[in-house]
C-alpha cells in the first residue's frame, strides 16, 4: 500500500454525470490498492448502487490525504476554494478544455495516479487573494478567489472610473470598462484575453490588468503579492465586483474593494513530468507551423 496517501476523495464536475464512470473506475483501482475511497455528497447523487464512503467536503478537507476532481478548471477552482484552509492536496483529472490546473488525462490516469501513489509527482503552491468589499465601515461581502477579482462595468454599458491605491499610496485614476487582479493562476484566463501578462506559478504577485482603459498609457502592472490593494469606485451608474466569475457583488459610488494575499494557499500535485512552458506551449499553440 502506499505510504503517501491513506484516504483519497473524487469529486466530479458539478451536474455531470458523465464523469461517474470514470471516477467509479478510478475508485475500484484505488480500492485495490489498499486505500480508502471517499466522495461528496453531491458526486455521490449520481451514483447507484454500491459507492464509496460518502463525506462532506469539509469532512474531506478535515480528513483526506488528497482530493482528485475530475472536471475542468472551473471545478477545480470551485474546489480549490472551498478546501484551501486544510491544505489537502489535489490533482485535476481534466474532462474540460484548456485543463491549466486539470492536467492528467483520462487515458492515462491509472498510470499517472499509481506514480503519484508512489510519490512520484511534482508540487506547486498557488496563491489565493482575500478580497473584503466595503461600503464605509460596513463590509459587505468577504471572498476568496483563485483566479481573479474583477471590478467591471455593467449592463448600461458607460465606462467606469476607479481610484487605485497600493499600500495607501495613490498609483491611478483609472476610466475604463474595469480593472482585474489576476493571481498567476489567473494570469491565464480573464487578465490573459485583456492584454495581461503571463505569470509563473510559483511567484508571489498579482496582476493588475486594465480593461479596455480610455487612456491607452494605462497598461497592466505587477506588484508584490504582499501588498495590500485598494479599488475605490469613483463614477459609476452600473458596477460589480466579479471573483473568480463565481460570485459577485453590487458595487455604489464609494464603495472599496481591499485585495490581499489570502493566508491559506492551493497544493497541486502534477504528474512527474510537468513542465510549465510544455503545457503553455500546448494549450496556447505556441511553436505551431502556419498551415
Amino acid at each position: 500500500m502506499s505510504t503517501h496517501f491513506k484516504r483519497v476523495a473524487l469529486i466530479g464536475k458539478y451536474k455531470s454525470p458523465e464523469v461517474t464512470e470514470p471516477l467509479l473506475q478510478l475508485a475500484r483501482f484505488l480500492e485495490g490498492r489498499g486505500i480508502d475511497v471517499v466522495i461528496d455528497p453531491l458526486t455521490a447523487g449520481h451514483v447507484s448502487g454500491r459507492r464509496p464512503t460518502v463525506l462532506t467536503l469539509e469532512e474531506i478537507g478535515r480528513q483526506a490525504d488528497l482530493a482528485i476532481v475530475f472536471g475542468g478548471d472551473g471545478t477545480m477552482l470551485n474546489i480549490a476554494r472551498t478546501l484551501a484552509p486544510f491544505d489537502v492536496a489535489l490533482v485535476g483529472v481534466n474532462l474540460g478544455r484548456l485543463g491549466f490546473l486539470t492536467d492528467v488525462s483520462v487515458d492515462t490516469m491509472f498510470d499517472t495516479v499509481d506514480a503519484m501513489l508512489e510519490g512520484a509527482f511534482v508540487v506547486e503552491t498557488r496563491m489565493l487573494l482575500s478580497s473584503d468589499v466595503m461600503r464605509g465601515d460596513l463590509r459587505l461581502d468577504d471572498v476568496v478567489a483563485f483566479n481573479d477579482v474583477s471590478v467591471n462595468k455593467g449592463a448600461v454599458g458607460s465606462l467606469i472610473e476607479l481610484e487605485v491605491r497600493i499600500d495607501g499610496q495613490m498609483m491611478y485614476n483609472l476610466r475604463a470598462d474595469g480593472l482585474i487582479v489576476a493571481t498567476p493562476t489567473g494570469s491565464t484566463a480573464y487578465a490573459l484575453s485583456s492584454g495581461g501578462p503571463i505569470l509563473h506559478p510559483s511567484l508571489s504577485v498579482f496582476a493588475l490588468v486594465p480593461v479596455s482603459p480610455h487612456t491607452l498609457s494605462n497598461r497592466p502592472i505587477v506588484i508584490s503579492g504582499d501588498s495590500v490593494l485598494e479599488i475605490r469606485v469613483l463614477d459609476a451608474a452600473d458596477a460589480r465586483a466579479h471573483f473568480d466569475s463565481h460570485s459577485h457583488c453590487e458595487l455604489k459610488v464609494d464603495d472599496r474593494i481591499v485585495v490581499r494575499r489570502c493566508p491559506h494557499s492551493i497544493r497541486l500535485l502534477h504528474p512527474a513530468d510537468h513542465d510549465y512552458y510544455h503545457m503553455l506551449r500546448q494549450k496556447l499553440h505556441w511553436s505551431e507551423t502556419p498551415g
